[in-house]
C-alpha cells in the first residue's frame, strides 16, 4: 500500500478528471476501477483499469474515492469499495477558495474553481464539480452531486442524493426556513429553483417546475 497513493472507482470521463484532481493533490494514481472491465492490460491515461477484486489483490487498505456522478451509483460503488477494504479518502483542488468554517465529510471531492464561502457543511461522498459556488449557511447531504457551474445561495439545504445538474441555480433560502431539496430530487441542466423541491421530483426550466410525466 502506498500512503499518498489513490484509486479511482469508475474508468469514464470524469473518472480521468478525477485522476487529474488527485495529481493536482500531490497524489499518485494507481488504478481505475470498472466493474465492467473484461480486458486485462486496459490503459486510461497512463493508469491501469482493473476489476475491484484485482485492486483488492494489488493494492489492498489503500484509499478510494468514487468518481461516479450518479448518487446511488455512487454510494454502491463506495460501499463495495469499503467492504473490500479500501478507505475513503477526500479530494480538494488547491484552487478551491473556501473559509475557515467549512466542514467537509469523508470521500468528498471539490474540483477546481469552486468557491465555498462560510458555515457550510458538505456531507459524505459529496461532489463538488467545476466552477461551482456555494453560499453562507448551506448544508448538503451524503452522496449530493454539483455538475460544473452549480450556483447555490445561501440558507439551502441539499438532502441525501440530491443531483443537480450542469448550470443550475438555486436562489437563497430563509434562515427560519431553508429552501430544501429533497432525498434524491433531480434539477435538470440550467434550472432556476425558486422553491423547495420535493423528495424524488425532478424539475426543470426557468423558473423550475415538475418535469410532466
Amino acid at each position: 500500500m502506498e500512503s499518498n497513493g489513490f484509486v479511482i472507482y469508475g474508468a469514464g470521463g470524469f473518472a480521468r478528471e478525477v485522476a487529474w484532481l488527485a495529481e493536482q493533490c500531490g497524489h499518485r494514481v494507481l488504478a481505475f476501477v470498472d466493474d465492467a472491465a473484461t480486458e486485462s492490460g486496459r490503459v486510461l491515461n497512463g493508469v491501469p483499469v482493473m476489476t475491484l477484486e484485482d485492486a483488492q489483490r494489488e493494492f489492498n487498505g489503500s484509499v478510494v474515492v468514487s468518481a461516479i456522478g450518479d448518487p446511488s451509483a455512487r454510494e454502491k460503488t463506495i460501499t463495495r469499495a469499503m467492504t473490500a477494504g479500501f478507505r475513503p479518502g477526500e479530494l480538494i483542488h488547491p484552487r478551491v477558495e473556501r473559509s475557515r468554517w467549512i466542514e467537509i465529510g469523508r470521500g468528498a471531492v471539490v474540483c477546481a474553481g469552486s468557491i465555498l464561502t462560510t458555515n457550510i457543511v458538505l456531507g459524505s461522498h459529496v461532489q463538488v464539480n467545476l466552477d461551482c459556488t456555494i453560499g453562507h449557511d448551506v448544508v448538503i447531504g451524503d452522496y449530493a452531486t454539483l455538475a460544473p457551474g452549480v450556483h447555490i445561495s445561501g440558507w439551502v439545504r441539499l438532502e441525501r442524493a440530491s443531483y443537480l445538474g450542469t448550470g443550475a441555480t438555486i436562489i437563497n433560502g430563509l434562515e427560519a426556513q431553508p429552501l430544501v431539496i429533497g432525498e434524491g430530487a433531480v434539477v435538470g441542466a440550467g434550472a432556476c429553483v425558486t422553491k423547495s423541491v420535493l423528495p424524488g421530483t425532478t424539475v426543470v426550466g426557468v423558473p423550475a417546475r415538475p418535469l410532466s410525466k
